[in-house]
């Protein structure tokens, strides 16, 4: 060629054909990685948000130990026997804790009683309005009651 260059494939050629195959690598390379590290941020904010939903529970509300119950659940095997009480307003009901192998509470719906987490024991609450009150253990969300109040 007239310009005195060689103009034959040579070191200089590869490397820059060795570039260019790095820079589509990486390419899709970092797009992998932006993947996988929005996956992680992902994960870690679930995690949170299932934690900060465990640790939601409201304070306990003391038990109404003087009261007598009109009605008796049993917290026993993950569930609550009954699952749906009725009674009249101004009553009481009281859970009995049977379990050994793991605690339990009694977490109304809308906070109005909560007791503490326990393997064995009682919680007694006197229910002074009208109306549909739900709950489950906090722990176990597949045990879940209602206590009807008339």
């Amino acid at each position: 060629v007239a310009d005195g260059r060689d103009h034959r494939c040579g070191p200089s050629d590869a490397r820059t054909a060795m570039s260019a195959r790095f820079v589509a690598r990486s390419s899709a390379g970092s797009r992998g990685w932006i993947a996988a590290r929005a996956a992680a941020v992902f994960g870690a904010l679930a995690l949170a948000l299932t934690l900060s939903a465990c640790s939601s529970t409201p304070e306990p509300v003391p038990s109404d130990d003087g009261a007598t119950p009109a009605v008796i659940v049993k917290v026993i095997d993950n569930k609550f026997e009954p699952s749906e009480v009725e009674i009249q307003q101004g009553e009481a009901v009281q859970w009995v804790f049977e379990g050994r192998s793991a605690k339990h509470d009694v977490v109304a719906e809308d906070g109005s009683f909560v007791s503490e987490l326990m393997y064995e024991g009682t919680y007694t609450h006197v229910f002074e309005t009208a109306g549909e009150f739900p709950y489950d253990c906090s722990i176990h969300p597949e045990m879940t009651g209602v206590v009807h109040v008339s």
